[in-house]
């Protein structure tokens, strides 16, 4: 079972991008964040050809999340349950095959003094409650998405410089490994413990990618049975150096279950 994750930055804007990838890798699960389209105007008939199941929820220009997938997905849901801001464009759960996915686009957090920064710590909290509900450790689980936190040193080009940033900053760290700790491994690093790997490459930075210049936010992570499955997990990379890219890439993960 291959497992790929992508910010799209704009899926209409990415549309060529997502749908070239989906042919040439053939996922049978590709997760998307920041769509930032309405559900009305999600591009949806583009998809009608390629043998993909698609399900999605989004709005306006910010946030939105979505899942293809080869097998029809299952016990499909979105945002939290908790009686809190729901967050449905930030969070998409659906069970494929005897896997269950969760497809989340983590706040951003903006500065340390914005409001939205404790929001983010939150949001973790909040997580790990909802996989303490409706999972267990032992479930097939697996937990992909643009997650906003570098979780190590080795996960920026200049992390001594990054320790103020909303995606770095002690706090945040601490809340990300407090949510993994709820029984999740990260699969990327099971097969690549090596610094210099970068999902996010900044539209600011001039040859970002030739120079390695980038972070590590995007993350596959799965429940210990389930990763102890994985036979691989890569960035690729190309998709970041064609026209108009998204500033993010692909990740994957595969699986022999």
């Amino acid at each position: 079972m291959k497992i790929a994750t992508f910010n799209a930055n704009s899926i209409r804007s990415r549309l060529g991008i997502v749908l070239d990838w989906l042919k040439a890798h053939k996922p049978d699960v590709l997760c998307i964040q920041e769509t930032k389209a309405e559900d009305k105007d999600f591009p949806s008939l583009a998809f009608e050809g390629s043998r993909y199941n698609v399900i999605f929820r989004g709005e306006k220009s910010y946030n939105g999340v979505a899942l293809f997938s080869l097998e029809k997905p299952l016990e499909v849901s979105f945002g939290f349950d908790d009686g809190g801001k729901a967050d449905e464009t930030r969070l998409l759960c659906a069970k494929v095959g005897n896997v269950h996915v969760v497809n989340t686009y983590v706040p951003q957090g903006r500065e340390l003094d914005n409001p939205m920064y404790q929001y983010k710590l939150e949001w973790f909290k909040r997580l790990k409650a909802y996989f303490g509900k409706h999972f267990t450790p032992n479930t097939k689980l697996v937990w992909v998405g643009d997650l906003n936190v570098a979780p190590l040193a080795m996960d920026i080009h200049n992390a001594e410089e990054q320790e103020e940033h909303v995606c770095y900053h002690v706090d945040v760290r601490k809340a990300f490994a407090d949510t993994v700790g709820w029984g999740f491994v990260d699969v990327f690093r099971k097969h690549h413990p090596e610094p210099g790997q970068y999902t996010y490459f900044d539209y600011r930075t001039i040859n970002a990618v030739q120079r390695k210049m980038g972070w590590r936010v995007d993350h596959i992570l799965a429940t210990s049975a389930l990763a102890a499955k994985s036979t691989d997990s890569y960035i690729d990379l190309k998709p970041r150096m064609l026209d108009k890219p998204s500033d993010h890439t692909f990740l994957v993960a595969e699986f022999d279950v």
